[in-house]
């Protein structure tokens, strides 16, 4: 090979390496001040509960303008929109790093989010068209698993940074954004002709797959906040002992993703994602019920697994299809997805006040119903 086919290959390889990283980035910006809201509230003079609001800041924007940064970011070029989308958030995490007051920062995590939004779904559409068809499900499981890396690991780099400045944490951010924006996406994505529309994107079995994302996040996925109330109320367990508790769902997606994406390939999207939510929803009443903290232990980390089966299944039978504006169309399901999360403790949190049991059975239950009945195979064009 020569100098310059293997400087062409490296640079492909690099690119490619950087859909994967793009993954990490999205959920560890989310998460970054989870678990430094004291140190937060203390540099402006706030409570640690107001400065909680750093994290729907940058969740509302992102699940938001999901619905519509799919289609946007095709229409505009999907490579120049995933570039300016890191420039942009290498400029909200700057500001987040020097910001002299609370609403700076609460400016500059918003647009972090509002940035995100533009690079998740993109990012993988290009997964989608690299990938051979045959191993869709395996590569997007190895973006799934670098999406649970970032999300499990960013309360714990958050937090030691913070014994320096929590400040730094949004530094490293910014180092990461800027070198993903050099690199850029391995090439743009195909387009059949006229540019996609809105519209293209909510087409009635989309809508479907984003109704199972909102449900089976939103109760499963979500409920992390019910198991830490559990675990504190049924088991004493201190703030420390709960949190090592609850990072077993995120360590457990991590090292099953790979595997999921290789039983998609093997047995089907829908069939997995559907597997998935049922053997997710019958952990969650052993959750709720059982009265070993060892037991919810174990049962909580092994639903992380099967709550990436139900996301990469839905993902897979997304980006599957053959319909145009699939960028739009896994945007719409991925912005319904985090919705059902953030609604999550509005629609648990007093349930559990009135019958802790109820609050895990409910959310069970709905798990264990809405999939089967939505993904319900209705077209015989429809992918397995």
């Amino acid at each position: 090979m020569t100098r310059l086919g293997r400087t062409a290959r490296l640079r492909s390889r690099g690119r490619l390496a950087a859909l994967y990283a793009g993954g990490f980035l999205g959920p560890f910006g989310g998460a970054m001040t989870a678990s430094v809201l004291p140190e937060v509230g203390g540099d402006f003079g706030i409570s640690a509960g107001t400065a909680a609001a750093t994290l729907t800041g940058y969740l509302v924007p992102f699940a938001l303008l999901m619905l519509v940064s799919g289609t946007l970011g095709e229409r505009w070029g999907a490579r120049r929109t995933v570039r300016i989308a890191y420039a942009v958030y290498v400029l909200s995490s700057v500001l987040c790093a020097v910001s002299w007051s609370f609403p700076v920062l609460l400016g500059g995590r918003a647009v972090q989010g509002a940035a995100n939004a533009f690079t998740t779904p993109l990012l993988l559409a290009a997964i989608a068209a690299v990938a051979p068809k045959a191993r869709l499900g395996r590569a997007l499981g190895v973006f799934a698993s670098m999406q649970a890396a970032g999300q499990t690991s960013a309360p714990l780099l958050g937090g030691l940074a913070a014994e320096a400045s929590w400040r730094w944490a949004f530094v490293g951010a910014a180092v990461v954004a800027g070198a993903l924006a050099v690199v850029g996406l391995p090439a743009d994505l195909p387009r059949d002709g006229e540019r996609p529309r809105l519209r293209s994107a909510w087409r009635p079995r989309t809508l479907r797959l984003a109704a199972v994302g909102f449900v089976a996040w939103g109760c499963l996925g979500g409920v992390s906040f019910l198991v830490a109330l559990r675990l504190g109320d049924s088991f004493g367990l201190s703030a420390g002992q709960r949190g090592l508790v609850l990072t077993g769902f995120g360590l457990v997606g991590i090292f099953t993703a790979r595997v999921t994406g290789w039983a998609i390939d093997r047995f089907g999207a829908r069939r997995w994602a559907v597997s998935g939510a049922a053997v997710g929803g019958v952990l969650l009443v052993g959750v709720g019920v059982l009265p070993s903290v060892v037991a919810v232990g174990v049962l909580w980390a092994a639903a992380g697994a099967f709550s990436q089966a139900v996301i990469v299944g839905l993902n897979a039978l997304v980006l599957s299809s053959d319909e145009a504006n699939r960028g739009g169309s896994v945007s719409v399901v991925q912005s319904l997805r985090f919705l059902g999360g953030a609604l999550s403790p509005v629609a648990f949190v007093p349930l559990y006040h009135a019958d802790p049991v109820s609050a895990f059975l409910v959310p069970a239950g709905l798990v264990l119903a809405v999939p089967p009945v939505l993904l319900h195979r209705r077209r015989s064009r429809d992918p397995a």
